[in-house]
């Protein structure tokens, strides 16, 4: 029984600190297409910087070298424009993207496999010691400009879109858009990628011209319906037309809005 429980700790034990740097370069080539070598990355990419000086300032903070630690990850705000708390636990393979503007709080904690781009802030919502900043499983995919706040939970594989405010939990395999976040999609069951990571952050429903969507619908068979108690003809037929608007494909992209 003990060596069972003795190979069971060996195996979820944490890799070291230059096999975790190795993992968070190698992943900017997983990620990035426009990534060409590892001089370029390691030259020229500041989410690539701002990692490595944050598992270096998070190595002194745990150890209570709590002065160096911030002075250090002050060091790497100055360098790349992310601040990253040197107490905020990060998971393997996390990935900055263009890395101008992110934020991350002290007690924040962020899972493996996770991706941010630029202008995210995973922030606080409390000046009251304690937990106070988000929790981030592994797998999400936060869009740029979109603020997490509070320490509230986001469930695995989740996607945030660009500039969405996140200020409730959210389950796993979801998708969340707007101000503040509302829970728009699902995609528990559906396929994953083969290392599941979703870059599709883009392809984002809108609930808004959804809901107008569903309000003309309801205008047109309210039309149809009392031409036919007035006796008069019925309205024209808007088939193959926007929904929505007149903007046509200058506004919905897709065929479902049609």
């Amino acid at each position: 029984m003990s060596e069972a429980m003795t190979m069971t700790a060996t195996a979820l034990a944490a890799p070291g600190l230059w096999a975790t740097l190795k993992e968070d370069l190698a992943c900017v080539f997983q990620r990035d297409p426009a990534a060409r070598s590892t001089l370029e990355v390691l030259t020229t990419y500041p989410g690539v910087h701002a990692i490595l000086a944050h598992r270096l300032s998070h190595r002194l903070w745990r150890s209570g070298w709590r002065f160096p630690a911030r002075f250090l990850s002050f060091l790497g705000r100055t360098l790349t424009n992310v601040d990253i708390h040197p107490g905020a636990t990060i998971g393997r393979r996390f990935f900055i993207d263009h890395g101008a503007g992110v934020v991350i709080g002290e007690t924040a904690e962020v899972g493996d496999d996770v991706t941010l781009y630029h202008g995210v802030t995973l922030g606080g919502t409390s000046w009251n010691k304690g937990k106070r900043h988000p929790t981030l499983a592994s797998g999400v995919v936060v869009g740029a400009g979109a603020k997490i706040l509070g320490p509230i939970s986001i469930g695995e594989r989740v996607r945030v879109g660009a500039n969405s405010v996140v200020v409730k939990d959210v389950p796993a395999d979801r998708t969340v858009v707007g101000v503040p976040g509302r829970i728009v999609d699902t995609r528990a069951g559906g396929q994953r990628p083969e290392n599941g990571i979703s870059l599709d952050h883009n392809l984002l429903p809108d609930p808004v011209a959804k809901s107008i969507a569903c309000l003309i619908e309801r205008i047109e068979t309210l039309e149809k319906e009392l031409a036919e108690v007035r006796n008069e003809p019925p309205p024209s037929d808007h088939t193959g037309q926007c929904k929505t608007c007149t903007a046509g494909d200058l506004c919905c992209e897709h065929e479902s809005m049609h």
